[in-house]
């Protein structure tokens, strides 16, 4: 499978093409617009989020709530459109009129993409370039993820992030005792986090940093159940599966570390400590005492639970902007201000999640007949079979 993006923040709408979804998989509105609205919640968002209830229009693909193996075309409306019709318009302006209207950018954000995409593709004004690397780009990638999720779902495969940091304040409650427990109580914290001690903590924190005119970052761990064993591949780099996922969660806007398990904690322990001893039963196959690397061996899963996270920078927009220099002048100015949030972790976990669900989504397409939905699930299940008598 693969998709495509494309719109601007700003513009129209957002937009998604995704190909190589088996046919016959059932799927409706409804499964995309749940994941977008838990896109759109987390305490510290912005006032954009007051203004857009995103929803998606199915464009094709799909019939009586069922795939057709073409290409899947996803659709979200930019409420706020209306009001940058102006300085968002497709056709061309008249030199008078552009100053005036176009809001032009030449203060760049530290932190952020506006200089180095103003450098890369010539922009001078670097609205070009923040309206394309704005998150709000994430909004048709979690439409995509929802779509995989759907199809992992079917297979039972399940998929939950949490928040498990913000500002320093760590989660230490974390004994969950399933997938839907996690789920659950996540759904309904303000800051998506299990540990409801922390939960207010981490609150308390946005807080303080919207008042100082500040923003902050935080962690967030994606939890994997179901996944069958030998996904992936230890032949070539580029097949690893562990691999794509740290390229997919880094590729989320902010994002700049990524650990599998105990993750960076391993450089500190002896291996004794780090590996995983296997086991084997009759009723349940193979299986592992611990589950420390997270899921994965030699690039490829295990069997055991996926634990993967992903560590958000503070939003680079800053209501007391750093220092820049205007591109025109050459002169040091303050960086523009755009509307941002305080904290966008909750959201991004929710991103985390979809970048996720697409990357294994994908390995199982690859790895077995996918054209048919019932085909794909029977070649699945007899994976699974085998690989437990192995």
């Amino acid at each position: 499978m693969r998709f495509l993006t494309a719109g601007e923040s700003h513009g129209p709408q957002l937009t998604t093409i995704i190909e190589g979804l088996p046919a016959g998989m059932p799927l409706t509105a409804g499964d995309i617009n749940r994941e977008l609205a838990n896109r759109q919640k987390g305490y510290g968002r912005g006032k954009r989020m007051q203004i857009e209830k995103d929803q998606v229009m199915i464009a094709g693909g799909v019939r009586h709530g069922y795939t057709l193996g073409s290409p899947l075309a996803l659709v979200v409306e930019n409420k706020d459109w209306k009001h940058w019709t102006d300085v968002m318009g497709i056709e061309p302006m008249e030199e008078s009129e552009t100053n005036n209207i176009r809001r032009i950018v030449t203060h760049p954000r530290p932190g952020h993409a506006d200089l180095v995409g103003g450098i890369k593709y010539g922009h001078r004004d670097m609205r070009n370039v923040l309206e394309r690397s704005s998150a709000r780009e994430t909004t048709v990638r979690v439409a995509a993820g929802a779509v995989a999720k759907k199809l992992l779902h079917l297979l039972g495969i399940e998929v939950t992030a949490h928040v498990v940091e913000i500002g320093g304040i760590q989660a230490k409650n974390t004994n969950y005792k399933d997938l839907i427990a996690l789920k659950e109580r996540t759904d309904n914290s303000p800051v998506r986090c299990f540990d409801q001690e922390a939960e207010v903590q981490m609150m308390q924190a946005i807080d303080q940093a919207k008042k100082n005119g500040d923003s902050i970052g935080g962690v967030v761990e994606v939890v994997v159940e179901g996944m069958p064993p030998g996904l992936g591949s230890y032949v070539h780099y580029d097949r690893k599966l562990d691999a794509k996922l740290a390229a997919a969660i880094v590729s989320i806007n902010a994002f700049k570390g990524v650990e599998f398990g105990l993750g960076f904690e391993m450089a500190r322990k002896p291996g004794s400590q780090v590996h995983d001893e296997i086991n084997w039963d009759e009723e349940n196959g193979y299986s592992r005492n611990t589950n420390r690397l997270g899921g994965f061996e030699g690039g490829m899963s295990t069997g055991m639970p996926i634990v993967v996270r992903g560590v958000m920078k503070p939003i680079p927009t800053l209501y007391k902007p750093l220092q820049s220099v205007d591109i025109d002048t050459k002169e040091p100015f303050t960086a523009s201000i755009e509307r941002s949030d305080s904290c966008a972790v909750p959201a991004a976990s929710v991103v985390a999640e979809a970048v996720v669900a697409w990357e294994l989504a994908t390995a199982i397409t690859e790895q077995f007949s996918s054209d048919r939905f019932e085909a794909l699930k029977l070649a699945v299940e007899e994976h699974r079979a085998y690989a437990k008598t192995f």
